[in-house]
């Protein structure tokens, strides 16, 4: 009895022994497998932080294409991943400073479809743009000239002269432009323009009841400009852009001064004539200089903006004017100076185009000669409602469509334009 029990422990004690063995083998064993799980899940780590910020640096160029298309940076809340982020992403998350706003490549303001004369978007350093364009405008207005005297209300004793004038102008332009900085441009353009008035008359009392049409016409180089564009600070989302513009315009053009007019009271040897230009102008005949200021404001997700312009206008001495059988003089002539303010809003409908809406206002002066003021000359209220379209073809080209309505009674019908920038 004392033998077997003796066996017994001593099988007992044996087998006990080899479940601890084989406990310590099998620690071993996980122990191997975790460390060779750790250096997976670090690898894997290392890994999806490479895509993540491969996709954060995606995610900043989008936006900026965004920003330079007229909208702003998404929200915070519409990126976030919808499902919740691994242990490795919220590891990732922790090590990133908090707060920090994307950075952008460049400090332009955005690019918005081009209604006004002003460009939105600078040209960068060292890279040129050329510009073709074309632009119709139409207008027509009913004059009638009294000259003579009334006798009673109803009686009236002199020549009545009515005119309808029909007025079409198709100007072709080549723009150039150049970024000395990514904040200073310069500009030149180079325009023809062709010019068609159709005049319709009818005198009274003059033994004629028909209408007479007076045809002329016009078309040559026009008055060359010359600009240079400035960017005063960094905007951004919700920050205005400012840009200071200077603006040459020179008298490359024929003047009014060199056509010939038919004269009706001064003309020498003539005495009846229309009082209109037998061959239309091409240019203004004065040397002018423009300074303005454009504002951009971004505010997702449309883009805001506007200028303000002066042009004034050197006034000319010792002008003389064409007229039929000789020449007049005039004497000092000077323009009326111009000022002008215009505002908008550009809307990007996706990555390719935007469209915008606007309207520009100018108030022309009274012209003066010898120091006086014309008689018949006033202040001139010029309006137009601008609606424009653009569309990108190409990270080097786009197309742009405006088309502008005029309020006014002195502004023309109707403006279409149509622009190709091209950047090099």
């Amino acid at each position: 009895m004392v033998l077997l029990c003796g066996m017994a422990y001593g099988q007992e004690s044996k087998v006990g022994d080899l479940s601890v063995d084989q406990l310590r083998q099998l620690l071993e064993e996980q122990s191997r497998k975790l460390e060779a799980e750790q250096k997976n899940l670090a690898e894997q780590e290392g890994k999806l932080r490479e895509s993540r910020q491969r996709l954060d640096e995606t995610r900043r160029q989008l936006e900026q294409l965004k920003v330079q298309a007229g909208l702003a940076a998404p929200p915070a809340a519409a990126s976030a991943p919808s499902t919740p982020p691994s242990p490795a992403a919220q590891v990732e998350q922790a090590q990133q400073p908090v707060g920090q706003a994307p950075q952008r490549r460049d400090n332009r303001p955005p690019e918005v479809a081009p209604i006004f004369e002003q460009p939105g978007v600078l040209t960068p350093k060292g890279k040129f743009a050329l510009e073709p364009s074309v632009q119709y405008s139409y207008s027509s207005s009913n004059r009638v000239s009294l000259v003579g005297f009334t006798i009673i209300p109803a009686i009236l004793i002199g020549l009545i002269d009515v005119r309808e004038v029909k007025r079409n102008t198709f100007t072709g332009a080549l723009t150039a432009r150049y970024g000395l900085t990514n904040r200073f441009e310069v500009e030149a353009k180079l325009p023809y323009v062709y010019r068609n008035d159709s005049t319709v008359s009818r005198e009274v009392f003059t033994g004629t009841a028909v209408d007479r049409v007076f045809e002329a016409s016009g078309h040559g180089v026009g008055d060359a400009e010359f600009t240079g564009r400035y960017q005063f600070n960094d905007g951004g989302s919700d920050k205005p852009y400012f840009i200071g513009t200077l603006r040459l315009k020179t008298r490359t053009g024929k003047d009014p001064f060199e056509v010939v007019t038919d004269c009706v009271q001064r003309c020498i040897g003539n005495t009846t004539g229309t009082g209109l230009p037998i061959e239309l102008p091409t240019g203004s005949g004065f040397y002018g200089i423009q300074p303005g200021l454009t504002w951009l404001f971004p505010s997702d997700p449309a883009v805001f903006f506007g200028s303000f312009s002066y042009l004034h206008s050197l006034k000319r001495n010792n002008v003389t004017r064409h007229v039929v059988g000789g020449t007049e003089q005039l004497g000092t002539v000077e323009l009326g100076d111009i000022f002008g303010f215009n505002f908008g809003m550009g809307l990007a409908l996706n990555e390719r185009s935007s469209f915008s809406i606007g309207y520009d206002h100018n108030s022309v002066g009274k012209t003066k000669q010898n120091g006086s003021v014309v008689p018949g000359s006033v202040t001139t209220q010029l309006g137009t409602l601008l609606l424009g379209y653009s569309y990108r073809y190409s990270d080097k080209t786009t197309l742009s469509v405006s088309v502008g309505a005029g309020l006014t009674r002195d502004t023309p019908d109707v403006t279409l334009n149509f622009r190709l920038p091209m950047s090099f």
